[in-house]
């Protein structure tokens, strides 16, 4: 679904609206076994950037700052393994912050690249830039959340009701 998201997405181009945090979420939610959790998005956004490297113009394997865009998602995967229930308004904030994390480190290797510059201002203009990438990635993760998160009740609910049905 990472990879899928995030192809479509760059074809189409609506950038960063790929709920990437969002499975980070979800996967450090839901997927008790830690390593698998933490390997699920970062595979997601691994095969992406393979396919964009082989098959398309789009760089798939750029500079420093591609370090701190898996750094994003490893720190939305942690902090889905700190939920400890999924309801609703939980999601909702947990959500945000994961967004937010990602937003917030992968831009900082955005800095680092000094593509907007150095030192205060330069630092200033990479976050400032970035603020309409940012409103999609926090769309495309409210959507991800919404439909991973609701998915996985469904899937939960209709689960209990045929354990009930084959008691009776």
């Amino acid at each position: 679904m990472a990879s899928t998201a995030r192809v479509v997405n760059t074809e189409m181009h609506l950038y960063n609206f790929a709920p990437l945090a969002a499975i980070g979420l979800f996967s450090g939610a839901v997927i008790k076994d830690r390593k698998f959790a933490f390997l699920v998005p970062l595979l997601g956004q691994l095969f992406a950037d393979l396919y964009f490297q082989l098959f398309t113009s789009i760089q798939g394997f750029y500079d420093i700052s591609q370090f701190f865009v898996y750094g994003g998602l490893f720190a939305a995967t942690f902090l889905g393994s700190r939920m400890s229930q999924a309801k609703p308004l939980s999601i909702l904030g947990y959500t945000i912050g994961a967004s937010t994390l990602f937003f917030i480190i992968s831009n900082l290797g955005t800095y680092l690249t000094g593509l907007w510059g150095y030192g205060m201002s330069g630092f200033a203009k990479t976050y400032v830039m970035a603020i309409p990438f940012f409103k999609n990635t926090l769309i495309g993760d409210m959507a991800g959340s919404i439909v991973l998160f609701g998915a996985y009740f469904l899937l939960q609910q209709a689960l209990i009701k045929k354990l009930q049905e084959a008691k009776a």
